[in-house]
């Protein structure tokens, strides 16, 4: 990572503008799914999702749930490390046990925790050098395929907000239809 002095002489890491660009789109698609949830009365938090069966809560505070997650994958990639052990059948796990546990989470919970995750996600990615988002490595969930750490990120945390508030929008435009 380069470094810049300051005029304190206190050295700072400067921002790779690929890293700050992916944590941008990652806090838009937070602050959208957010924007979205707010406006939401009871009962559609409590619509389900067709083709999934998640309620529309349970999936807000599930894409908040999984930006740790998803940065901890990122940066084994980033480390030149592979993403072993994960497969469909455990990320299927994971949603399945998270709803069960979740099932009556609330908005102002899971707002909350999507402010703070995807805060702390999006600073974990501008932490991360060109060279690190470059860097690929062997993904289980891919079939072992040798992908980059900026891939991962926009497969999977980037993306998430807007894959599911795409199906959100979807449900609550069925239901009202």
């Amino acid at each position: 990572m380069t470094m810049v002095v300051s005029n304190s002489h206190t050295p700072t890491a400067t921002i790779s503008p690929r890293a700050n660009a992916l944590a941008e789109r990652l806090e838009q698609g937070a602050r959208a799914l957010d924007a979205l949830a707010r406006t939401l009365t009871d009962a559609e938090w409590q619509t389900p999702i067709p083709h999934d069966g998640r309620k529309v809560g349970v999936v807000v505070h599930h894409v908040a749930t999984m930006y740790p997650l998803e940065i901890q994958l990122a940066q084994l990639l980033a480390a030149g490390k592979p993403i072993e052990g994960v497969t469909w059948d455990v990320v299927n796990g994971i949603n399945a046990k998270h709803a069960s546990e979740h099932a009556a989470v609330t908005k102002e919970e899971a707002l909350e925790l999507l402010q703070r995750n995807s805060t702390e996600a999006a600073a974990a990615i501008r932490a991360l050098s060109d060279e690190e988002l470059e860097r690929a490595a062997p993904i289980s969930l891919n079939a072992d395929a040798p992908l980059t750490c900026q891939f991962m990120l926009e497969d999977h945390a980037v993306r998430h907000s807007y894959h599911h508030l795409a199906k959100i929008r979807a449900a609550l435009a069925a239901k009202q239809g």
